[in-house]
């Protein structure tokens, strides 16, 4: 078939369906019109881009984090996630009022890095007040968290009472809020958050975390007797986050008062059902699910622990990685935003370069950008 006899099929009817046709023209230029009617291509100016708009009768509390002098603490500020009213970046529906958090992670002893997080702390891997310094004054850490990783009875066993000094060499040595974790010692952690809690009371941290693997009860009192936010962690499992949570409520811990971390698999090895389980939970905390309107927090920490990330060129013939110190950034940056857009408010993070580029990508998504018409939504003004 020529493309003048097609062109003359076209004038004579509204529709027509072509099967097993090839076209071959040195320039095909196709408009797109609405059924019944042929437009011009000055007339795609006219159209206006209308967005389906969804309401939702939910909305995901405010929790702040940090007390200033006013109040009692020694913040210099105070930093404030959820109040969602919308998906994330759904501007077109609300605004909503906050930007992604990020919280360095510490640790209270060296530990073993990838390459690409060594390089920027090499120099205070022993010394967690130095470390979380650097990580504020040089790296503009919103937040920061100390992870009392020492205490564990299977590494240091290092007495509570030192692992509270930690706490206030912290406290002293930065400004910005902070968010204190325990080992993972379910035996251990209920009273090393109980006397952390204590030590840091007025200073609003985050006692992370009350889980059904140890006596959360015990987390969660220390964290409303002394003025603290609660960390509600699970193990990817919407059910078990939904009867956690109504056991802290009941408990009386408010709504105001309380992160949910439905835990982060790496990008990789399983970020796809983290994903799934977040937007989940912030779905139906929108949509009026009481036990899951709940800011969301993310260890994306986890995301160093695929092999991919850190290890060396393949040896493999004829596979390529890529260069591990922009790979493995690239990884838990990617697994931030990818959580971030399942509705996460609060990512703790390790790596400079990674953090950079998740609040890169995020500002690019909460910036304006004028767009006039349906033509120049299509082309992007051009």
């Amino acid at each position: 078939m020529d493309i003048d006899r097609l062109i003359r099929m076209l004038e004579d009817t509204d529709e027509i369906e072509l099967e097993n046709v090839d076209i071959f023209a040195e320039e095909l230029e196709l408009l797109m019109s609405p059924i019944g009617k042929a437009m011009k291509p000055a007339e795609y100016r006219e159209l206006q881009y209308e967005p389906p708009l969804e309401e939702y009768r939910g909305e995901i509390p405010v929790v702040k984090f940090g007390h200033t002098k006013s109040e009692g603490g020694t913040r210099s500020h105070s930093l404030y996630v959820g109040g969602e009213k919308t998906m994330p970046f759904y501007r077109f529906e609300h605004e909503n009022p906050y930007k992604p958090v990020v919280a360095f992670d510490v640790f209270d002893m060296k530990i073993g890095l990838a390459k690409p997080v060594k390089v920027h702390y090499k120099e205070v891997l022993e010394d967690p007040a130095a470390w979380a310094k650097l990580s504020v004054d040089k790296f503009g850490a919103d937040m920061v968290t100390i992870h009392l990783i020492s205490t564990d009875p299977l590494l240091k066993d290092t007495p509570v009472s030192d692992a509270v000094k930690t706490v206030e060499e912290v406290l002293q040595a930065v400004k910005v809020p902070i968010i204190i974790g325990g080992s993972g010692n379910p035996g251990k952690d209920p009273e090393v958050l109980e006397k952390a809690a204590e030590v840091a009371e007025g200073e609003r941290v985050m006692l992370n975390s009350a889980s059904m693997n140890l006596d959360y009860k015990r987390v969660a009192q220390a964290a409303m007797d002394y003025g603290h936010v609660v960390l509600s962690w699970t193990q990817l499992d919407i059910n078990d986050q939904k009867t956690l949570n109504r056991h802290l409520f009941d408990m009386g811990v408010q709504p105001e008062n309380m992160l949910i971390d439905p835990t982060t698999a790496a990008l990789g090895y399983g970020l796809e059902y983290s994903f799934s389980m977040m937007e989940r939970m912030r779905l139906a905390g929108l949509k009026g699910d009481t036990d899951l309107q709940c800011p969301i927090a993310s260890g994306t920490t986890n995301a160093w622990g695929a092999r991919e990330a850190w290890m060396k060129e393949s040896p493999i013939e004829g596979e390529t990685w890529g260069d591990r110190m922009k790979r493995g950034p690239l990884w838990e940056a990617v697994s931030a935003f990818t959580l971030c857009l399942a509705g996460c408010d609060l990512f703790m993070m390790m790596c400079p370069t990674s953090v950079q580029l998740f609040r890169e990508m995020t500002t690019q998504l909460t910036e304006d950008h004028e767009v006039n018409s349906a033509a120049d939504w299509l082309t992007g003004g051009a």
